[in-house]
């Protein structure tokens, strides 16, 4: 918790995000680190960092929209601790799941019963730490959609940002029923325990499967396979934004701005988020044990995510915020590997010392 206060009570200065044209000597060797882990893994890269006390910036592709996916939950983590500040819920609330709430994903969520209370307390910390999709399309319901998105936007504002460099976000459901939907239209009816039956096939198979729920011929489908369904998707803007907006994001987590969401709830907010178990091979693996990440990671189809804000436990340098997000090869691994290498040019590179 010490570091996590540290994350919120370091000074900032009205001008820090206007620091950002700052050069220094590592910049250019993080470049060519970069250049080199794109060409071992053999897609794309996007890399964003900051140094929240001085404001100097690094950017690799960052400025290019990039599919978040579950990076959006940190948003909606805000708004339902926004919604505690405000006396409108409390943590231990609790909402009954429902036959209709179950989405395809990682989450012990889906382990209940139809029918069991499940406190807010606990939702959010499944969706945060383990990226349980079910709970966060609870969260999403609870709150509303709307006011998750006027979150983002307004955390990206109160970086100095461009909130509109972020697109829409959705519920998890309605990820399926997106990239479903650019196959055939017919799939924006389908429901979570439809897509969890679909997500038992191979990425080759689903066309086929899907072509069978909906009773109709696969070539009627507008899209010819899965890939190219979840590219069209993708090209909708939903879920979709730069690493740089992102970034802008996990600052308001630092340094505020927003009367409705204070220290307290920063805090209790980047407390979770140092407890996230997935992704330990991704950017946390890279960094090193000496840096402590308060982070939270994305999946999907092709395409990973790991994002949060790093500092030194022993040091006053820093923090920073860290968000790196590939696409390219269907293995998850592969990703994993790539990011975690992200990590490590971060750390060699000099770019997590004194800028």
């Amino acid at each position: 918790m010490l570091v996590v206060a540290l994350l919120i009570a370091l000074p900032i200065h009205a001008d820090w995000y206007y620091a950002v044209d700052k050069q220094s000597r590592w910049q250019g060797d993080l470049n060519a680190r970069m250049a080199a882990i794109e060409e071992v893994f053999g897609g794309q890269l996007g890399v964003y960092v900051q140094n929240l006390a001085s404001g100097e910036a690094y950017a690799w592709k960052a400025d290019e929209p990039w599919y978040l996916a579950s990076l959006i939950k940190v948003p909606v983590a805000a708004q339902v601790l926004a919604e505690h500040q405000a006396g409108r819920l409390a943590l231990d609330e609790r909402i009954t799941l429902a036959r209709s709430d179950y989405v395809d994903g990682a989450g012990p969520v889906n382990w209940h019963d139809p029918g069991t209370p499940i406190s807010i307390r606990y939702l959010l910390e499944q969706m945060i730490t383990v990226s349980d999709n079910t709970a966060s399309d609870m969260l999403i319901d609870r709150v509303g959609l709307e006011a998750v998105n006027t979150r983002v936007t307004s955390m990206v504002a109160a970086s100095g940002g461009k909130p509109d460099h972020i697109g829409p976000i959705s519920k998890l459901v309605g990820v399926r029923q997106g990239v479903y939907g650019q196959l055939h239209p017919d799939a924006q009816g389908l429901g979570g325990l439809d897509f969890m039956a679909l997500r038992k096939h191979s990425v080759s198979q689903r066309p086929v499967a899907l072509a069978r729920v909906l009773s109709v011929r696969q070539d009627a489908f507008a899209q010819p396979d899965y890939d190219s369904a979840f590219d069209a998707y993708e090209a909708t803007g939903e879920n979709v934004g730069t690493l740089r907006a992102f970034g802008d994001v996990l600052a308001s987590l630092h340094h505020g701005g927003m009367a409705d969401l204070n220290s307290e709830q920063r805090q209790t907010l980047l407390a979770v988020m140092s407890r996230t178990s997935s992704g330990e091979r991704r950017l946390k693996q890279g960094l090193g044990s000496d840096i402590h990440f308060a982070h939270k990671t994305g999946t999907q189809h092709r395409r990973s995510c790991d994002a949060g804000i790093a500092s030194r436990t022993s040091s006053a340098q820093g923090p920073w915020v860290i968000v790196a997000c590939s696409r390219g090869p269907l293995s998850v691994s592969a990703h994993e590997r790539a990011l975690a290498s992200v990590g490590e040019a971060l750390r060699f590179s000099g770019a997590l010392a004194d800028l």
